[in-house]
């Protein structure tokens, strides 16, 4: 998923997030990122039914 980003890249990104968003808020933003990817799985697997019923 992140091939793009490797060593020096991802620590620098990590404490850019860290900076921006305080260490207090990490586990809060992780939890809302992890309620997101569920909801777009579900909906990506909705559509998919969707489809296969139409066929």
């Amino acid at each position: 998923m992140f091939a793009f980003l490797e060593g020096p890249e991802l620590i620098i990104v990590a404490v850019v997030i860290l900076v921006l968003f305080g260490g207090s808020q990490l586990p809060k933003l992780a939890k809302n990122l992890g309620q997101a990817q569920k909801e777009f799985k579900k909906g990506l697997a909705e559509g998919q039914a969707d489809d296969a019923d139409k066929k």
